[in-house]
């Protein structure tokens, strides 16, 4: 929104900002439209893995967004450029909802909060490359200048389309399907080649016996079953921590170019300061996943990091009723998203993959992921209201606001966000069925050879079968 060459194609000419500026209209209609893609991607993603796998849903998502691409690429209106972004957002929507869930599927516990988060890894590169292409051709008065941005685009199915050729199924998805053959061949090739077969028997029994014990808990496999009976929990969980991304601040600290603009830096600053907190936000995630999961639970790395960012947008708008603080302003954006990295950027994503049970896994995902688009459609239309010189124009006073949001899911963290850490899904399905409370989750130890712990807070002797490992 902020990019010169690409307000002056889709833009206005402003007299108070003296500038071509997206209105806050078209600024809401062109963030709305690929989340809305996004948001009906989603939910049809919930249909087409059950029926044709993980892979194939990823693989048909690639090849149908390098058709869509076109149309963004070539627009000559800002009225085809949002119906192109609206048709790309079905395939996002697609991948962001297959990805925490295939990684929870194939990768042995210890790894699974890593790769389950790592798919925000991949967003945090993605933002890096694009700050980087964005602030070297910001210079490019043409169309080009944002052209080429958005043909670089074409580069990924090209990459990943032959790459997930070889990529195995959820072994997972297939035991659901009663592809049980399949399941332990996929099971071998998730495994290293110095690994016994009678292992992957073995993880295909556990995979089998959760998937009855959820049957005997009469847990189904449609959206209607997300809010059914102890469900109901698993799913507003997962719904809040995807939705937690937007509560934090994101849409005010990651629209970081349009608001330096507006706090009074050069279009060069923006920029090179904006590819600085992208790399912060790389460096945070690398000690995330290298000191802070490692040593800390998911619930307390997740509250103690909202308490931090609510905290640090409060002081942004503090700092907006001091004159020429602008500069100061823009570098709390950036410690604001260390934060995030740190906490909910990781965990906003590995959280909803964990607490699903294994037969509502993938409806859970997409009901948190539409979540989220929701949460980002409201934010999408506040938003740029609250940046834009021509509408309310609160600069850092907008602080105030998404502060009060982190610092009320910072509560909500609290009462309500149980440990995951350590814990198998089979552990889980126990756990939730008990309905042990969030604050107990930790000190329960679960006998798996019976129904769950017999009374909340009691610690148990974990009895674990001959074929765990």
């Amino acid at each position: 929104m902020a990019y010169p060459s690409f307000a002056k194609q889709y833009g206005v000419w402003s007299e108070k900002a003296q500038s071509y500026q997206i209105s806050a209209a078209w600024q809401a209609g062109l963030g709305n439209a690929s989340t809305a893609g996004a948001f009906l991607g989603t939910l049809l993603n919930g249909y087409l893995v059950p029926k044709f796998g993980m892979k194939q849903a990823t693989l048909g998502g690639l090849i149908v967004l390098s058709f869509f691409l076109s149309i963004v690429f070539f627009a000559p209106n800002i009225e085809t450029l949002m119906l192109g972004s609206f048709l790309c957002g079905f395939p996002f929507g697609i991948f962001a909802s297959v990805a925490p869930a295939y990684a929870s599927e194939v990768l042995p516990l210890p790894l699974r909060v890593y790769f389950t988060s790592y798919t925000n890894m991949c967003w945090i590169i993605g933002q890096l490359i694009a700050a980087l292409v964005l602030a070297e051709l910001v210079s490019i008065e043409s169309s080009w200048g944002f052209r080429i941005p958005f043909a670089i685009q074409w580069i990924w199915p090209a990459f990943l389309i032959p790459t997930l050729l070889f990529a195995p199924e959820s072994p997972w998805h297939l035991v659901r399907c009663n592809r049980l053959a399949e399941a332990e061949h996929s099971i071998i090739r998730l495994q290293t080649k110095n690994v016994k077969t009678l292992d992957a028997k073995h993880a295909l029994d556990d995979i089998i016996h959760t998937n009855e014990l959820e049957n005997n808990m009469d847990v189904g496999a449609s959206y209607i079953d997300c809010f059914k009976g102890f469900e109901l929990r698993r799913t507003i969980i997962a719904c809040m921590c995807q939705a937690s991304q937007i509560l934090s601040g994101a849409p005010f600290a990651y629209s970081s170019t349009y608001f330096y603009q507006q706090a009074g830096l050069s279009v060069g600053q923006t920029y090179w300061l904006n590819v600085f907190g992208t790399t912060l936000a790389l460096v945070g995630t690398m000690i995330s996943w290298f000191w802070l999961m490692p040593s800390f639970g998911r619930r307390q790395i997740f509250i103690y990091g909202f308490a931090g960012m609510a905290g640090v947008l409060c002081f942004i708008g503090l700092l907006n009723i001091i004159p020429n603080t602008g500069m100061a302003q823009a570098l709390l954006t950036v410690v604001w998203i260390l934060v995030f990295q740190l906490s909910a950027g990781q965990l906003g994503w590995a959280l909803p993959a964990e607490v699903g049970s294994t037969r509502l896994r993938q409806k859970t995902v997409c009901l948190a992921r539409d979540t989220y688009h929701l949460c980002s459609v409201v934010a999408s239309v506040v938003q740029p209201f609250c940046m834009n010189p021509d509408a309310w124009d609160l600069k850092g006073y907008t602080g105030f606001l998404w502060g009060a949001t982190a610092l009320a899911t910072t509560v909500w963290a609290y009462y309500e966000l149980p440990e995951t850490k350590g814990r198998s899904f089979e552990e889980l399905d126990v756990l939730f069925s008990r309905r042990v409370s969030a604050r107990n989750f930790e000190r329960s130890v679960v006998d798996v050879t019976d129904d769950g712990p017999r009374s909340e807070g009691v610690e148990l002797m974990a009895q674990v079968r001959d074929d765990q490992s």
